[in-house]
């Protein structure tokens, strides 16, 4: 048995504010780490942290790129335990992802679309929510969220713990930190 991370986080950036101000959430992006630390974080997000119009599959970093640039971000840090079969399929389909990164880029019409519940995909294009939930999809093999998913749908998974909740960049140096 292992463990995989469901980050949700809160950056205050222009496109954040917009998607919190329509959601009425506290978060508004959500992530997936392969490891308690959060040094295997990914999700769809600025490809350049002060470029917010260019978008697509990113190894984030609490240190660098866009969190250290809103030092600020909030975060609630949640675990999940797989199988390692599952943790297998979750690890082969970012690595693939991972040496094919430029086919992949941001549903910015997704993302808008999803304020008025509709839906709107095509292929290798992903807001964040739809990126973790493929993840997830396919390595589990069954549909665990909503059509139209949004980060804190996460929430709403069998099974999820509660590991940590404040700012991003204290997760490391936190007490509150359960692994």
């Amino acid at each position: 048995m292992g463990k995989i991370y469901i980050v949700l986080t809160h950056t205050g950036t222009t496109l954040s504010s917009i998607v919190k101000y329509y959601t009425k959430k506290k978060y508004t992006h959500v992530s997936l780490a392969l490891d308690s630390d959060l040094k295997e974080l990914y999700s769809f997000g600025r490809l350049n942290p002060y470029n917010p119009y260019k978008g697509g599959f990113i190894h984030e970093e609490l240190n660098k790129g866009t969190y250290a640039r809103f030092k600020n971000t909030i975060s609630a840090v949640y675990s999940l335990a797989v199988t390692d079969n599952q943790y297998e399929k979750i690890y082969s389909i970012i690595e693939e992802m991972k040496k094919n990164k430029s086919k992949y880029k941001f549903n910015i019409i997704g993302l808008f679309l999803v304020s008025i519940n509709r839906k709107y995909q095509r292929k290798d294009r992903f807001y964040c929510a739809e990126f973790v939930k493929y993840i997830l999809e396919n390595s589990l093999d069954k549909k665990l969220l909503p059509e139209i998913v949004k980060p804190m749908d996460f929430l709403e998974l069998d099974n999820i713990s509660f590991v940590y909740e404040g700012l991003l960049i204290n997760y490391k140096n936190s007490k509150n930190v359960i692994v």
